[in-house]
């Protein structure tokens, strides 16, 4: 069995640090070459560990830049301070874009975490920016965090991966079996229904959509209100409507935070259909099988089913009697991946009533780079077409 810490059994020890800043390969330092904020902030290699969540890439950084690893901030003010530094945008863009990227590439920096309670903070990118939560990245960031040792796990048992993330600290719990990760379930921030039967216009049309929090905002509806499918050959129309959607909901202030206003702002538009009627089940809870397609940002489309997205819909679910405790949603994305989601209790939170989710999928690794930069190169940090 190698040693190589990516590809080796469960528990085998993870050699990197988390957060700290670039020694390359010969421990010797290499640092960023300029000031915080100059067209070319780092010269040197940037290792990275690529995994997927149910077909949606999620490329990690274990060694960010260091503006956002240094001692003291918690994670939500690390993500303020990113949005801000023009060095960390610019090592974002250079690993999100082309030509080591793509226009639905998405990511985290490791960072320290709030306090000893966690194991390890991220902070989630994508082509336009710093995300405040992100499901499908938390559940391979679990896989990842015991397939490298970095977490110690048992070759068959439960695991649990404290994450703190801008939103808040969430729990990955890694299923191993055999010294495999056969499933991760991530037990998500609480999530609650903003508001309801809000109109939107479109070029389609006008619609009605529910807005809900899980961790970001999202705004929900049935696909076929603007007779559209949650499949691929409808992908093109929905993001664009998509797109409409979260930008008319943003020009109108309809989804403030109630209490953090870093938090505001509708994140992502849920498409969804059922995939099949409700089955009750032997012990008289309910399986619910639904199909979304979420597009995220300005016009990312999500591959898996959405971890955060799904955390929304279960929050909608719940409120409108559709998911008890005890029923489980199945909800699979455009390209057929399934996350299993329930809840996991309820509570209150900022005086409405509310859930704390729980979404189980699966997250496996697809490689590891090293990406250069090479002085000369007038294309860095990259492009994006869309």
């Amino acid at each position: 069995m190698t040693a190589d810490p990516y590809t080796g059994p469960i528990g085998t020890a993870y050699t990197g640090p988390i957060g700290t800043a670039y020694t390359g390969p010969t421990g010797t330092a290499l640092p960023y070459t300029g000031p915080t904020g100059t067209a070319l902030p780092y010269t040197g290699p940037i290792d990275t560990v690529d995994w997927h969540t149910g077909g949606e890439p999620f490329r990690i950084v274990p060694a960010p830049p260091p503006a956002v690893t240094g001692h003291g901030p918690t994670v939500a003010e690390r993500r303020t301070a990113a949005m801000t530094d023009a060095g960390v945008q610019w090592t974002r863009a250079l690993l999100c874009g082309e030509p080591r990227g793509h226009a639905d590439m998405y990511g985290a920096f490791l960072v320290p975490p709030d306090d000893a309670g966690a194991h390890l903070g991220a902070l989630f990118w994508h082509k336009d920016g710093f995300s405040t939560a992100c499901g499908h990245g938390t559940i391979a960031l679990g896989a990842w965090a015991v397939a490298t040792g970095l977490v110690p796990a048992p070759a068959d048992g439960t695991t649990d991966v404290v994450i703190d993330v801008p939103s808040g600290r969430v729990t990955a719990s890694v299923r191993t079996a055999g010294g495999r990760a056969a499933d991760v379930t991530f037990v998500n921030v609480p999530g609650h229904v903003h508001a309801r039967g809000v109109e939107v216009a479109t070029s389609l049309g006008t619609v009605t959509v529910d807005i809900a929090y899980g961790g970001a905002m999202y705004a929900v509806l049935p696909a076929h209100r603007l007779g559209l499918r949650v499949r691929p050959g409808d992908v093109t129309a929905i993001v664009a409507a998509g797109r409409e959607i979260r930008d008319a909901l943003n020009a109108a202030r309809a989804a403030e935070h109630p209490e953090d206003d870093r938090l505001s702002g509708v994140y992502g538009t849920v498409f969804t259909e059922e995939a099949g009627a409700p089955v009750e089940r032997p012990d008289g809870t309910w399986l619910l099988h639904h199909r979304n397609v979420t597009v995220f940002a300005d016009g990312q489309v999500d591959r898996s089913p959405c971890g955060s997205g799904t955390a929304a819909r279960v929050a909608l679910l719940a409120d409108a009697g559709e998911l008890r405790l005890g029923d489980e949603l199945r909800h699979e994305s455009v390209v057929g991946s399934v996350f299993r989601a329930r809840i996991e209790r309820s509570t209150t939170v900022h005086g409405r009533p509310a859930v704390v989710p729980a979404v189980t999928g699966t997250a496996y690794a697809t490689g590891t780079s090293r990406f250069t930069v090479d002085p000369d190169d007038a294309l860095v940090p990259g492009f994006v077409l869309r």
